[in-house]
């Protein structure tokens, strides 16, 4: 058991069944009236986001969760992926739906996923923060063209779409930020 004030970004809490992590979170003492909670929350099944408010000290459950590390091995069909234990060496099939920002995810990438404890179910499959990925198409740039914070799309080796800089070229390597989906810096 814990108390709001042991609230954190990404603690993951139990209610009404289902398994929840913090997202936000801000205590607020308002001139009148008993203190509270104002969180937002992410289903770690089904991905919904809720804004919930809990009275200040108010008492919750803590769910036990467990991060393992995985290796990406392939994709099967259109939304199973297939993944294997870097210790154990045992292969995992998960739902493209509890993969957040898929669309990054190569072979032979790392990942962690995320475990509740007490029904040994996975929960969410995270990508590290960055990821390097070659470029396979982008429309040319302009000479020119890089005095301004302007942006065109490239296609990378994923498969999936990434706004860009107008001077990176097509087989350059770059850095994605796999939370926001979006460039982050040329990679040499």
């Amino acid at each position: 058991m814990a108390t709001t004030a042991d609230f954190r970004n990404g603690l993951c809490i139990e209610m009404n069944g289902e398994v929840w992590s913090i997202t936000e979170f801000l205590h607020v003492k308002p001139g009148k009236g008993a203190a509270f909670v104002r969180t937002k929350l992410k289903n770690l099944r089904n991905g919904r986001q809720l804004e919930h408010t809990f009275p200040s000290g108010v008492k919750i459950d803590l769910a036990r969760v467990e991060r393992r590390p995985y290796q990406f091995l392939y994709k099967e069909g259109a939304d199973t992926y297939h993944f294997m234990h870097s210790e154990t060496f045992e292969q995992l099939a998960i739902e493209e739906s509890l993969i957040s920002n898929s669309g990054l995810l190569k072979e032979g990438q790392d990942v962690e996923i995320m475990y509740h404890v007490d029904s040994d179910s996975p929960l969410t499959c995270e990508l590290p923060a960055f990821v390097d990925l070659l470029i396979t198409y982008t429309e040319p740039g302009v000479k020119g063209d890089t005095a301004t914070n302007a942006l065109k799309r490239a296609i990378v080796e994923t498969g999936a779409e990434v706004m860009v800089p107008l001077f990176i070229e097509a087989g350059e390597k770059i850095k994605v930020d796999t939370r926001t989906n979006r460039y982050s810096e040329h990679v040499k």
